[in-house]
């Protein structure tokens, strides 16, 4: 008999509104009968049957103006309830003002202790409807709960603030996830111990008793922030124990204003290691970007892809993407067309080694701002091909350094490396050099290094009178989530089962995420005047092998029992620790507390320029001894590691 009432069924709303009207009748003739000491009989056949008409035709407008009888009772809420009580109130101030038009008329219809009946009246019909509802909720959850008995899962949810508790009224509504909220977790002392709807606040130190005692299998983290030290406490209490822990995004992004089980994801390591936001001077980079032409290069890499995300939130006039890379381009120029923004986007397949294709695309779009994220960036592979590094991390921005010039480009923004810092690999090394050629070309050389290359270069034809153009540099460290990560990697040596490689048990790298690095490339990029070198806060170092440890526990597993890890020692030109600056080089601080600026050696144009043709002269020839032994004779601290070419480290010490 229940399971035919309550069941998944919605029964009519027309019934609901006969329920209502039965409630309030029964509520109105009780308040009668309570304050006047009649009898049934008298109420339904004496004077008080007309009040009863009065208030029914009454209460039937009202609940059908506020669309009481339109909600599903099963999922009612505290709004819900409150329009009951809303509806209820205004029923009966009509009904005393009706009431009282109507003794007037008819002096034998007025009976005593009129008001009195109106207030409980009140109080009888506001709360039996919403005991009504609360109760038929009830029972659906029960009903529900009998039927998900076996499968349920106890979980906490990390947060005490409204994100949370929608969380939890999210969850135990929902028929297709079988969850038990356990309670709370939460690192604010003043809420601990207290009660959220019934379920309790706890610090993150009950997690092992709550575990031990209900069987936790999940934590949910149901807040915004991910740095809060309390908050990080607790998911690495999770993962120790082996309670997997999930995230929600913020209830905006709810589809249709519901939870969706997809939605409810698996936390990342980027969001472990993640810090406290950046707050930037938005104004400064408005001032640089918006109403601006830029151009990007790399533009369907990690980095470029995210510059230009962010680059289009400060409305740029117009963005010229460039990339040699399809595919990737292509998918990004459909991500930006289904954002409605395609207008401002232009699409340029090229490469930065070809200086023909590169100069018809600035002279076509004059560009305002460029950001230069093309590079060649994986150690190992750059280690076995020096020649292409060479091609394309010192030719090819060269080529766009030289353009850019000549197009008088407001702002030369470069993306760097830590490798470039004491190199130890090819790619390092090559990036150094693009360093050297960028920092050379800055200021007061625009003008005479303009004419002279106007001489050596039968393509540089337009006599054009230079704004000098600012050259700046951003150097950070290892990005989380792009396509060179350790991430994606054991992500899925992890979903084979193992093992998980890692080169060294001591090797150490400086993190951060793509979004966060791209909000400093731009800050940087508004605060420079060109010439610097800005050197980014990475925060504290992690070693990869502790990397691996947390991902094979966030996905539920034991290291070393479930996946093994694995040490397979050095690449080619790998070192353990990554460096943010020189053994010659100090840092300068800035307004910003992120951001400093390496007081690197500057070398003379003239001689980064014959250096740099002399290698690229070597270049074509593809003998890589000589190329190698050029660039370290150009940059004195590149000393090669667990490379071919260490031997030329030994000849170069032994010659000097």
């Amino acid at each position: 008999m229940v399971q035919t009432i309550f069941h998944e069924r919605v029964h009519s709303r027309w019934l609901i509104l006969l329920i209502d009207q039965l409630i309030v009748i029964w509520a109105l003739s009780m308040s009668f009968l309570m304050t006047n000491k009649v009898e049934y009989i008298d109420i339904i056949y004496g004077k008080h049957s007309v009040f009863l008409a009065l208030y029914s035709a009454i209460a039937i407008t009202v609940f059908v103006i506020k669309r009481i009888h339109t909600g599903i009772i099963r999922y009612s809420n505290t709004e819900d309830i409150l329009r009951i009580f809303t509806a209820a109130l205004i029923c009966n101030v009509i009904f005393w003002v009706a009431a009282q038009f109507v003794s007037a008329l008819n002096y034998d219809a007025a009976f005593p202790n009129f008001n009195e009946a109106i207030v409980l009246n009140f109080f009888f019909s506001s709360t039996t409807l919403a005991m009504l509802r609360l109760g038929v909720k009830n029972v659906f959850n029960v009903i529900e709960s009998d039927h998900k008995a076996q499968e349920v899962k106890p979980i906490l949810i990390y947060g005490s603030g409204r994100l949370a508790v929608l969380v939890k009224q999210a969850l135990e509504n929902h028929s297709n996830i079988n969850y038990e909220v356990v309670g709370f977790i939460d690192s604010d002392m003043d809420k601990v111990g207290k009660e959220i709807q019934q379920k309790t606040v706890f610090n993150f130190y009950a997690i092992s008793n709550l575990k031990e005692k209900c069987g936790v299998a999940e934590m949910i983290v149901a807040t915004s922030s991910l740095n809060k030290h309390g908050q990080r406490q607790a998911m690495e209490e999770c993962m120790e124990l082996g309670i997997k822990v999930r995230t929600v995004p913020p209830a905006d992004q709810w589809l249709n204003g519901q939870l969706n089980l997809n939605q409810i994801k698996d936390l990342k390591i980027e969001d472990l290691l993640q810090r406290e936001p950046i707050v930037l001077k938005k104004k400064n980079i408005i001032g640089q970007i918006t109403g601006k032409r830029v151009l990007v290069t790399g533009a369907a890499g990690s980095i470029g892809s995210e510059i230009v995300r962010q680059v289009l939130s400060y409305n740029p006039a117009q963005i010229v993407l460039v990339d040699q890379a399809e595919t990737p381009l292509h998918e990004l120029q459909l991500e930006l067309e289904d954002k409605g923004i395609a207008e401002k986007v232009k699409v340029c397949i090229s490469n930065i080694q070809n200086y023909k294709t590169i100069y018809s695309i600035f002279k076509k779009y004059r560009p305002e701002i460029v950001f230069h994220a093309a590079a060649y960036k994986h150690v190992p592979m750059m280690e076995n091909n020096p020649c292409e590094a060479i091609w394309d991390n010192v030719l090819g921005t060269k080529n766009m350094a030289d353009i850019s010039i000549e197009f008088d480009v407001e702002r030369f923004i470069m993306i760097s490396t830590d490798k470039a810092v004491n190199p130890t690999n090819v790619m390092g090394a090559s990036k150094r050099l693009a360093e050297m050629y960028i920092q050379s070309l800055n200021g007061q050389y625009n003008k005479s290094l303009l004419a002279s290359m106007m001489e050596d270069n039968e393509y540089l034809h337009e006599e054009i009178d230079t704004k000098h153009t600012k050259f700046i540099t951003t150097r950070f460290g290892n990005v989380l989530g792009s396509s060179g990560s350790v991430i994606p990697r054991f992500k899925a040596q992890i979903e084979r089962g193992g093992p998980v490689t890692v080169t060294h048990p001591e090797i150490t790298r400086y993190f951060m995420t793509i979004p966060e690095a791209v909000q400093l490339v731009l800050e940087a990029g508004a605060m420079g005047q060109g010439g610097e070198i800005f050197i980014f806060d990475m925060g504290e170092p992690v070693k990869i092998a502790d990397l691996a440890r947390n991902m094979i526990k966030l996905s539920g597993l034991v290291p070393g029992k479930d996946i093994q890890i694995e040490f397979s020692g050095l690449r080619p030109g790998e070192k353990l620790y990554e460096e943010l600056l020189n053994k010659e080089e100090f840092s300068i601080p800035t307004h910003h507390q992120k951001i400093k600026i390496s007081s690197v050696i500057v070398y003379p144009y003239k001689y980064v320029q014959e250096k740099i043709t002399e290698l690229l002269g070597l270049n074509e020839y593809g003998n890589e001894i000589e190329i190698v032994r050029k660039m370290k004779e150009i940059i004195p601290e590149f000393k090669s590691n667990n490379s071919k070419f260490e031997e030329l480290d030994n000849i170069l010490e032994t010659y000097n």
